[in-house]
Order: structure tokens, then C-alpha cells, then sequence
């Protein structure tokens, strides 16, 4: 799952109008954007098979602290935590909380048996979707079209605000492309340096946000 968390992460800005999107991004993607640094640490671990390509190229061995059912849990309630006390808006707290938890709900819907319950010796759970390239494309479609619908519809853009948050897209979805058709990275350090590249997409939310002038009645 890549385009579908962003597109939850656009499609809270209905529920959580006050949040801007750079930081929806951060909530909604949160295990993913922490997952690349941890590789390069060599805390969590990812097997890359380049002969199977699309959806099987990544075995995922060993990612518990930002993939298992249990740390999500704390991943969460410390982000609505610090967003609470940062904030003190309880409704874009519990939305920001949330999003951490949803990646770890939409990940089980593609995943192959490979998220742990728990760190340690925990059973796996995924429901296995990317057995399916169609169907994988299908569902992620359909998150990011209705999170680009909700988002238009709840904001009102400069034209500089229209303009990067079309570019965003458009990034997000060749990106999506590129996981699917793209050669598989050399090796576990490419992977996870071009995994940082998320963060644009994350400075690029804060601006197009900031230039969204007012919300839409």
C-alpha cells in the first residue's frame, strides 16, 4: 500500500479541517517514513527478491518496531498525544492518532502473511491483496481518488496551493507506478535512501496547504 495512505491522509482533512495536510501526511504514512531510516540503522530488516518483481519483490523479515500491531498501538497514542498537548484540538488529535493506526488496517489488506501481532516471537497477519496486481490497483485507486475529492471539496486553494497540490499527485502517482513496473532497487541501502523521498511529498503537503485560504462552506 503506497497511494492509498495518502490518499486517507488527504481524505481526513474533511474530519480534521485544522490539521494541514503536511502533518496528515506524516500521521497517515507514519510507519513508512520512519521504516527507511530504521533500514539503514540495520535495526529492521527487508529481503529484496528483483526475479519475482511487483508485488513479491520485498520480503519484509523483520520490522517490529514500525510494523507490528502492538507498536502501532504506541505509535499512535504518542502521536495524538503530543498533537493533543502541542494543539489542545481533541477531534484533530484523535484524527491524527488514527491515521498512524489506519496504515497498519490498510497494510493488512495487501500484505502477504508477514506483519507481526508483537515484537518478539509473534504470529504474522495480511490478508495478501498484492497477490493481485489489478485488484492492488483497484482498491489503492480508489482511496486516492475519493482522498482527492474529499480534500478539494474541503479547501479553497491559491493558485499556487492548486499548483503544488497537483504536482503532488502526479508525483504520488508515478511513484505508485514505479513500485509496481520499475526495475527493483540494487540493494537494501538504495532502497531505503530512496524510501526518504517521501519526505517531499510531506514539504510539498505543507505548502500547498498553506496557501489554502479557507475552507469551502
Amino acid at each position: 500500500m503506497f497511494i492509498g495512505h495518502f490518499g486517507l491522509g488527504m481524505a481526513a482533512k474533511k474530519a480534521a479541517p485544522n490539521v494541514s495536510l503536511g502533518t496528515l501526511f506524516i500521521a497517515f504514512q507514519f510507519l513508512d517514513l520512519v521504516w527507511p531510516t530504521l533500514l539503514l540503522l540495520g535495526v529492521e530488516q527487508v529481503v529484496i527478491h528483483p526475479e519475482l518483481g511487483g508485488t513479491r519483490t520485498f520480503e519484509f523479515t523483520h520490522y517490529p518496531i514500525t510494523h507490528s500491531l502492538a507498536m502501532v498501538i504506541v505509535w499512535s497514542l504518542l502521536f495524538g498525544s503530543i498533537y493533543w498537548l502541542v494543539k489542545r484540538d481533541t477531534r484533530s488529535a484523535l484524527v491524527v492518532g488514527f491515521g498512524v493506526l489506519s496504515h497498519w488496517l490498510l497494510d493488512l489488506i495487501v500484505h502477504f502473511h508477514d506483519l507481526p501481532l508483537y515484537p518478539g516471537n509473534s504470529p504474522f497477519a495480511g490478508f495478501g491483496l498484492w497477490a493481485s496486481v489489478a485488484g492492488t490497483l483497484l482498491v489503492e485507486c480508489a482511496i486516492f481518488v475519493t482522498g482527492i475529492i474529499l480534500y478539494l471539496r474541503s479547501t479553497e486553494s491559491t493558485r499556487t496551493g492548486r499548483i503544488v497540490f497537483w504536482i503532488i499527485i502526479i508525483l504520488l502517482a508515478l511513484v505508485q507506478l514505479s513500485n509496481f513496473f520499475a526495475p527493483a532497487p540494487e540493494n537494501v541501502k538504495a532502497l531505503a535512501w530512496s524510501g526518504q523521498f517521501q519526505w517531499l511529498f510531506v514539504a510539498l503537503a505543507y505548502w500547498a496547504d498553506g496557501r489554502s485560504s479557507k475552507l469551502k462552506a
